[in-house]
This record gives structure tokens, sequence and C-alpha cells, in this order.
């Protein structure tokens, strides 16, 4: 069996791993850490959950033990797609680098750029970030990656998948064509996969399991749920999580909650509390400080639930989550596959439980078609939820509500089916002979007027003319006129 002391890292390194309390490598790690030391392209496809930080940063502090950074002018860099993601690899290289004189700075939004350039204007041998904030410094003039020679795209695929594509070209050309590439991923579809090709160089492929495929120490389970009517299967739905985690009991000591919309994370996580659970949100419109901080109080157990959006489902490292529920149906297949990978890990068994609604099966067929395997349909606890109760009150409540506010419509239909064949016969019973004849044409016209107008005898003549008698006043300009 492989050891990290056959790997030909560093003594400072093997140190700072053997402090960690592992000396066997995870098979991706094993499998791309000789290549990488090597100076050759590295492309990991490996589940996660399988320590592919590691295989990355224990081979870039050994290859950068010689030498040092110039200002503004970095050594290597890591690209990391979100904020959480690039803090955690910050964490890693902190741990594994703690013996050397290797420095780094983290660039990511929500801090601040003064200092951040701070750390830049002093030289770094690593350059951590996500790519918008990286961005941005580029283009205030603030970094040079000429000097650039080792190059890491952590989560290749979502990078891609995200919209990153642009930004990533963009990076590359700033960077010398010498580099050495280092792409690592859960997931590599064919397309990426391709769009990869261009910028690595011969790699050695290290593809220790079938992308897309899920850790089999964790009991996955889907319940098909359908709420009583449109606008109450949101807060059904609600009550099926409260029962399934109850259902979990002692067993669920943590949880990760996934929602497809931030807004329903918030709306999730407040529901949670109001039960009396210990539950907080995480999603990207949150400040930074405050998304650390939940993060840390989650990892140390003072927070059971953490209800998040996709942001916190992609290579955190929260080794003792005992539970995944997907509260939706990811809209992406590929994000379940790193949704349940937070738990399950570092050879631990875990569970994924997933709520589908009936608008959400094709979602759920793709997923099923990624992993190639089909989820197991699972019973909401307790038989049937609170849904079939209340589909059998639907047709009571809702003619009730009708008939209150379309009461008045039956009469006046009723009414008018009375009222309209007198009217029909009434011009032909009690025909008027005292009706003038110029009178006749304005009272069939008025016939088809609203209200009250019917019955006024004097608009016609008004309308019409100004009567058998003008003013005198009238006749007079008439008379003026005509003279002149």
């Amino acid at each position: 069996m492989t050891k990290f002391t056959d790997l030909n890292l560093a003594p400072k390194v093997l140190k700072a791993v053997a402090e960690t309390g592992y000396d066997t490598p995870t098979p991706i790690q094993a499998g791309a850490i000789s290549p990488a030391l090597e100076g050759r392209d590295v492309l990991g496809i490996a589940q996660t959950g399988t320590g592919k930080t590691a295989a990355f940063t224990l081979p870039m502090i050994t290859l950068l033990g010689r030498g040092r950074a110039r200002a503004r002018m970095p050594r290597s860099l890591v690209l990391a797609p979100t904020r959480e993601l690039a803090a955690q690899v910050a964490e890693n290289f902190d741990a594994y680098a703690k013996y050397t004189k290797l420095s780094r700075a983290l660039l990511i939004g929500g801090t601040s750029f003064k200092d951040q350039d701070k750390i830049i204007d002093k030289g770094v041998d690593v350059l951590i970030a996500t790519p918008g904030r990286l961005l941005d410094h580029l283009e205030r003039g603030k970094l040079i990656l000429t000097d650039v020679k080792i190059m890491v795209v952590d989560e290749a695929d979502r990078m891609l998948d995200m919209g990153f594509i642009p930004d990533i070209e963009e990076i590359f050309k700033r960077t010398p064509f010498t580099r050495q590439t280092l792409f690592f991923s859960a997931t590599m579809a064919p397309e990426i996969e391709r769009i990869t090709n261009t910028f690595l160089s011969n790699p050695a492929k290290i593809e220790v399991a079938r992308a897309a495929t899920t850790n089999t120490n964790i009991k996955q389970g889907v319940v098909m749920f359908k709420g009583s009517a449109k606008p109450k299967e949101p807060s059904e739905k609600r009550e099926l999580l409260r029962k399934l985690i109850d259902a979990e009991g002692e067993a669920c000591t943590n949880a990760i909650i996934f929602c497809n919309r931030k807004s329903d994370v918030d709306i999730v996580s407040k529901s949670l509390n109001k039960y009396g659970y210990n539950a907080a949100p995480i999603h990207g419109d949150l400040d930074q400080s405050h998304r650390t901080k939940t993060l840390d109080k989650f990892r140390d157990n003072e927070l059971r639930i953490l209800v998040a959006s996709d942001v916190a489902a992609r290579g955190l490292d929260i080794p003792a989550v005992t539970h995944v529920f997907n509260f939706d149906v990811p809209s992406h297949a590929e994000d379940y596959v790193h949704r349940i990978g937070r738990t399950g890990r570092a050879g631990r068994s875990g569970t994924a439980i997933m709520i589908c609604v009936p608008r959400d099966e094709k979602n759920l067929e793709d997923v099923e078609r990624l992993v190639k395997e089909t989820i197991p349909r699972l019973d909401a606890p307790g038989g049937k939820t609170d849904a079939a109760p209340a589909e059998a009150e639907k047709p009571e409540e809702k003619p009730k509500r009708t008939r209150s506010r379309r009461k008045p419509a039956p009469k006046d239909d009723a009414k008018a089916e009375e009222v309209k064949p007198a009217e029909a016969e009434k011009p032909a019973e009690t025909p008027k002979a005292d009706v003038k004849a110029e009178e006749k044409p304005r009272q069939e016209r008025n016939r088809g007027g609203r209200g009250r107008g019917n019955d006024r005898r004097d608009n016609g003549p008004k309308v019409v003319g100004m009567g058998d008698e003008p003013p005198a006043f009238i006749a007079l300009s008439f008379a003026e006129r005509a003279k002149g």
C-alpha cells in the first residue's frame, strides 16, 4: 500500500501531513501527486470527498520550496468557483505549509481591496482566488501573472458550467505558456473535457472513479410528494421535511438541507427555527463574514442544521455531516452528486434523502440517468402526509367560497329570465298612441342606454336642437349675420 512517504514530498510537507493524522493517501492523491511533482499537467476526476484539495496542495508546496515571490507577481495560482471553497483551500495550504516560509493571499469578494492589495504588494507564493475578484485586481493593474509557474483550477466543471469560460480564458492568456496546469473535478462532461484540453498539454489523466458516481456508503432515497393544493404545497412540503428529520432520530446529529432558490433557503431556515430546530441559512446574498461565522458554528457543532443553496455544495470539507436533505431536486443533475457528497466523507457512512414534487420528476430522471442508478423510493414518515385529508376538504371549501362571492349572480340571472319575456311583450300589449311622431326615434334610441337615461323624456330635445322657441339673443345673432 502506498504511503505519503513514498511520494517524494518535501520533508517539511510530510511532517505537516503526519500531524493531521493521515499516513495513507487516497486514490486521487496517490495518482495525482507523482505526475504533478514531475511537472506534468494533470486532469483529476474523482467523486467529491476523496481529498482532491490535498492532491494539488501537497505537490505545489513541494515544488515552490525553492525561490521567492516578487511584489505583485505570484508564483502559483489556484482558482475556485466559490468564496467558501477558496477559503477552504487557503486553510488546507496553511495547515500543510506551516513548516515552510511560503506565503499566500486569498482574493475573494466581500473583503476589502486595500487589505488584499497590501498582501499582494509584499509578494505571495500562492494566490488563491475566485475568477471575478482576480479579474478586478488585474484590471486595476495590481497583479501581474507572468511569473505563475503552477496554475490550478479546482472544481473545473463547475467553473466552466457557471459561465466562467470567458474569465478563465482571459486569465489563462495572462499566464505564461510554460506554466504547469492542474484540473480537478468530481464530474467531467464530454463537452467540458473538450474545453479543458485547450488548457492542458498532454495531461496525466487520473480517474479513480467513474465520473458522476456517488459514494457507496451513502444511503440514498427519495420521497415522491404531491401537495393537497398548489397554495398549500410549500407549507406541506416543509412539514414533510420536519417529519423526515424527526424520523431519523438521534442518528441525525447534523444535516445540510439544500434548496434551489435563495429565497427558499431563508424561508425553510425560519420555518425550522419556528418549530424548535437549530438551523441557519447560507447563500450567496449573505455577507461573507456572516457566511464564515455560520460555517464555523456548523463545524463546531454549535449549529445542527445548515440550510444552503448550491454555494455550499462544492468542495466544502465538513467531514462529520451525517445527513443531507434535498428539499428540491437540483436543476442540474451534476449538483446532486456534489450535494450528497457533503455526507459519507472520509470513509464514514451517510444518508441522503430527497423530496420530489410532480414538477421536479423530469429533473429526477436526469439525476438517475447521470448516476446510472435508480434512487430508492421512500414512504413518507407515518404513511401518508396530511395532504390526503386536505385534498378531501378542498371540494367542500372552494364551492362555499364561490357561492358567497357569486351569490347574487343566480338571482340576477333568474330575474333576467323573468323580466326579459315581459319586456319583449310590452311593446306589443301596451303601445302608447299619444307619443309624438318626432319623439319615437328618440325613445327607440334611448332604449340602448343604461341607468336612468331611458326615463328622461327631455334628453332628446336638448341634444337634437334648441326647441320650438329659441332664446331671443340667439335669433338676434342669426338675424344680424343675415343682414351682414
